[in-house]
């Protein structure tokens, strides 16, 4: 018989996520600050309703076991670079689109804070949770709330998420199913947010408002996560 020390069998390893800034505009924030401020919001509040240990670093080149958080201008660099996917050698990482974060009036926090905490969980877009009807939602830690934000160090982190929000059935009075508290029931959404769905075997994505989904239709949506989930989604 093994017998296991329980503070060891309780333990993981963090995932090495290199930070890597190749772009040539404001960032809005000092890069070193932004990803230290990015790791105390992991660690003091992803973390502890989520349970999967990260650790972010700069490194001058990554190992090329590292997952990676690539903040570039746009598609295009991405394009240049061969960043097309959301696997690189192997290994999850995220793209985030300064450029047109900016354009939109979004603050590069917020998008870096959003794509992190959803690539630690579904690092390549293809986990799915069923509601009681049949239909699927994707699991996209911040797109319900995704316009709601708190404060660390003084710098916007993206709301997200709790396991509760993916799960079908009653919960207790006062549950909360993302970390702000702002929804009431799983598999519900923001009026500034929106899900991807797949219902009947074709995926959608379903808007809080009308507002949301003009805003949506605004943007630049290639390359983003949510676009690898459709057969005829936008990549890059």
């Amino acid at each position: 018989m093994n017998i296991i020390h329980p503070v060891r069998a309780g333990r993981l390893a963090p995932v090495q996520v290199a930070c890597i800034d190749k772009t040539t505009v404001d960032l809005g924030v000092p890069f070193p600050k932004l990803i230290a401020t990015l790791q105390k919001a992991y660690d003091r509040h992803f973390l502890p309703a989520w349970g999967y240990p990260v650790k972010l670093y700069r490194p001058r080149r990554p190992k090329r076991t590292d997952w990676q958080m690539l903040f570039i201008d746009d598609t295009a660099q991405a394009v240049a670079e061969g960043d097309h996917d959301l696997a690189k050698h192997g290994v999850p990482y995220s793209k985030i689109f300064v450029k047109a974060t900016l354009a939109d009036g979004e603050l590069v926090s917020v998008v870096a804070s959003h794509e992190l905490f959803e690539m630690m969980i579904d690092p390549i877009a293809n986990l799915w949770a069923q509601a009681k009807n049949g239909d699927e939602y994707a699991y996209e830690m911040c797109d319900p709330v995704e316009e709601d934000t708190f404060l660390v160090d003084g710098i916007q982190i993206s709301n997200f998420l709790y396991p509760t929000w993916f799960e079908p059935f009653a919960h207790p009075k006062g549950t909360k199913f993302d970390h702000l508290g702002l929804l009431t029931r799983p598999f519900s959404m923001r009026k500034t947010g929106y899900v991807t769905k797949k219902a009947k075997g074709k995926v959608k994505d379903v808007f809080g408002s009308l507002a949301k989904r003009r805003r949506f239709q605004n943007e630049d949506r290639r390359g983003h996560r949510s676009e690898y989930r459709k057969p005829d989604g936008k990549r890059i």
